[in-house]
């Protein structure tokens, strides 16, 4: 599946796409995603898959370049590797720091890959002795762990996901069949789509919030040189990347970890076993190293959940995961049984996705060094065509068109005022389902509220989730001083 001249295509066009999006600064996967999924719905959904897929795992790659040679993340989960990297680039070593970091993507990518084809289906067969009751609680467990991890205000994060779960009841009662929140409004009869919404949240929001900043990127003039790390390198930088690529995988598979949160663990892991601790920062190998192999792994331990449990890890994985329900495929652990070439052929893809960065990032380097000159100025309008374009070739619907309008004036506001996205995005799409679950379960136990306390894998899932909410009341409440 994975072999066939059609599919290669598409894996090319992603990863190549993800590099790109990757080295442009301010864009990140979840606009890249967003921007992309229009142009998907005339393909099969394999295709689609392991384009968006790749999109996805090469923005990773990408994100490298402009830390080391601009000093300006390409993508949030590249930020620690500006700490070394550029210093590096700065010694006259910017080759090796983007060798190691090709190299040690590489190699993540490879394991990470080989841990979702081992622990994907054992998870997906484990959840087949879910109920309605048990699903219903991993979601309020999966947005709970998003919401909390939020790098900004909790409070702020349970907001967005109430706002959310409330857009996601826009439409046709999945029940009674009637309207609700519609408005008399023709366009909202079949709900929120996912696309108006996402591509809004991150494309036009991200432009309006560029107009009018002036972003002084200075491109490091060096000679790039020696992209093969030579032995010390190498010596210096293989158990960073074998930590590095474990570690990320690992906290990947959790819902709401994210990926910035695995490359900072990484490089403080590094920094604590170093023998020279006081260099890091100064342009250690080692900085680039694990960090750049720590998100790699990390975006593909954020599919294992998606790909088995139907629970998306964070905004990324939500959008993967709608993109699924708009190609007619039920998410959960039912895929892997009624769609095995889709989960085997996406994972393959991934093998030879990882082997495609590798021989582009390399040779492509002095062409995305040029492409980072392209002025905001016309870069951001291309991006507002795009989102436009693709708005309305969903359904030739002027209606998604505003729509996206509203949601990226939404977006604007809510990166101005420091409200995260990932959160309402990940209630947006897994509203739908929740609620399906939680009136199911209401429906076979004759409206009671017994099973979901009674039942141990739901009431685990349950607790677990009052007590990621109380731990922050608690917080608040031992610094808060006591008054004689």
């Amino acid at each position: 599946m994975a072999l066939t001249w059609k599919n290669l295509a598409f894996a090319f066009a992603g990863v190549l796409l993800g590099t790109l999006v990757g080295v442009l600064p301010g864009i990140g996967p979840a606009a890249g995603i967003s921007l992309l999924l229009p142009s998907t719905f005339h393909a099969d959904p394999i295709s689609s898959m392991i384009m968006l897929c790749g999109l996805y795992y090469g923005t990773m790659y990408g994100g490298s370049t402009t830390s080391i040679l601009v000093n300006i993340p390409g993508e949030a989960a590249s930020i620690v590797t500006c700490f070394d990297g550029y210093q590096m680039a700065r010694q006259g070593r910017a080759g090796p720091a983007l060798g190691i970091a090709a190299f040690g993507s590489f190699i993540a990518g490879t394991i990470s890959v080989v841990g979702l084809m081992f622990l994907a289906p054992t998870l997906a067969s484990f959840a087949l002795k879910f109920g309605s009751p048990e699903y219903f609680s991993l979601m309020v467990m999966s947005m709970t762990l998003v919401t909390y991890l939020s790098q900004r205000s909790v409070i702020k994060g349970i907001m967005m996901a109430s706002l959310g779960l409330v857009l996601s009841t826009v439409g046709l009662d999945p029940v009674t069949a009637e309207l609700r929140f519609t408005y008399d409004t023709l366009v909202l009869r079949d709900g929120l789509g996912i696309v108006p919404v996402v591509m809004g949240l991150f494309g036009v929001s991200e432009v309006l919030l560029n107009v009018g900043v002036r972003i002084d990127r200075e491109v490091f003039k060096t000679t790039i040189k020696g992209l093969f790390p030579n032995r010390q390198d190498w010596k210096d930088s293989s158990m960073p990347i074998v930590r590095g690529s474990f570690l990320g995988f690992i906290l990947g598979i959790i819902p709401g970890i994210g990926i910035i949160i695995p490359t900072f663990m990484s490089y403080g892991l590094e920094k604590r076993l170093s023998k020279h601790p006081e260099q890091f920062g100064t342009g250690r190998i080692e900085g680039v190293a694990g960090p750049e192999s720590s998100n790699n792994a990390a975006a593909t331990g954020n599919l294992v959940p998606m790909l088995s449990l139907g629970i998306p890890a964070n905004a990324i994985t939500a959008i993967l995961l709608g993109a699924l329900t708009i190609y007619g495929l039920q998410p959960g652990p039912l895929l892997i049984r009624e769609h095995p070439d889709l989960f085997w052929g996406v994972i393959a893809s991934m093998y030879i996705g990882n082997a495609m960065l590798l021989v582009l990032n390399l040779p492509l380097i002095p062409l995305w060094v040029q492409i980072l000159r392209v002025p905001y100025m016309i870069l951001y309008p291309l991006i507002l065509l795009f989102c436009l374009i693709g708005a309305y070739s969903l359904n030739n619907n002027v209606g998604d068109v505003i729509i996206m309008g509203i949601f990226g004036v939404v977006g604007f506001l809510m990166k101005k005022f420091q409200f995260e996205p990932a959160p309402l995005v990940l209630a947006l799409v897994l509203g739908p389902m929740l609620e399906d679950n939680l009136r199911q379960s209401l429906l076979i136990s004759g409206g009671s509220f017994a099973p979901f306390f009674t039942r141990p894998l739901s009431a685990f899932f349950l607790i677990i989730s009052l007590a990621i909410l109380l731990v922050p009341l608690f917080k608040l409440r031992s610094s808060t001083p006591r008054s004689r």
